[in-house]
């Protein structure tokens, strides 16, 4: 575990950047749901979409998939400033939402997501070989429902274990509190059930970094899970998991995070 100050994330980790590019096209609003689910439910054809951001003259791009975060109850797909013109393709993802539907729903479209970027990347000038999946919070827990638990993937065709790597920011490894809520149990009652990244725990899985803000400014318990998840991914065996939290920083740590992500997608990607 890597206990890291802000200087040291602009200045040692920055170095390591991929270069960034002058021209990127934005695509916007790409149902990854076919045509037929979309017909099939006025909320999927309304929420399930991303945007694909990519550079323009370049083959063979690293892609970083990012999932909004929100408490799977709001927010919106987005690019986070620090991920643009840095020579990687990024899709953002919307994903369906509490109330209007429960569990496992987010992490199914998020599945999917992942699925049509794996079947599409390469139109948009993406190595399919070099896709990573991120995001903060919620979405950091979709990151790793995803990547840990095969089946979601497995309905697509496509292999968890072909993700490159896997950087939830301040995601749930425990059951997110909003499934538990839509179970009726308390938010300060950790479980550890299907729902949870942890449950999935196994040494194969894609090598994975663990982000999160200051333990003691975070939400309640997230660097503590966190600590466990990568405390248990060692014990049985992941040859590539690394836990690191960044110092004065809460649970809004995306901004310092992001050198983190690049560099680690750089790393992985050659």
């Amino acid at each position: 575990m890597y206990r890291i100050k802000l200087l040291t994330v602009i200045f040692c980790f920055g170095l390591g950047l991929v270069q960034a590019q002058s021209s990127y096209v934005l695509k916007e609003n790409v149902p990854y749901y076919d045509a037929k689910t979309q017909a099939s439910d006025v909320y999927i054809k309304e929420r399930c979409k991303l945007d694909v951001y990519y550079p323009k003259d370049t083959t063979g791009v690293a892609t970083a998939i990012w999932f909004h975060g929100g408490g799977l109850e709001n927010g919106e797909k987005h690019i986070p400033e620090g991920l643009l013109k840095k020579g990687i393709i990024v899709v953002t993802v919307n994903y369906r939402m509490h109330p209007k539907v429960k569990h496992p729903v987010y992490i199914e479209d998020a599945a999917a997501a992942v699925a049509w970027t794996f079947n599409h990347i390469s139109e948009f000038n993406g190595d399919p070989k070099k896709i990573f999946v991120t995001g903060h919070s919620a979405g950091g827990y979709l990151a790793s429902m995803v990547g840990f638990d095969k089946h979601y993937l497995n309905k697509h065709g496509i292999d968890a274990d072909d993700i490159a790597g896997l950087i939830p920011f301040s995601g749930h490894a425990i059951t997110h509190f909003t499934v538990r809520k839509e179970m009726g149990i308390a938010g300060t009652q950790p479980i550890i059930d299907a729902y949870a990244p942890l449950f999935h725990v196994r040494k194969d899985a894609p090598p994975t970094l663990l982000i999160t803000g200051d333990r003691d400014l975070e939400l309640l318990g997230r660097y503590e899970e966190n600590a466990y998840f990568h405390r248990m991914l060692k014990v049985i065996g992941h040859p590539e998991v690394t836990l690191m939290e960044l110092d004065g920083y809460g649970h809004n740590m995306v901004y310092p995070a992001i050198p983190l992500l690049l560099d680690f997608m750089s790393n992985k990607s050659h």
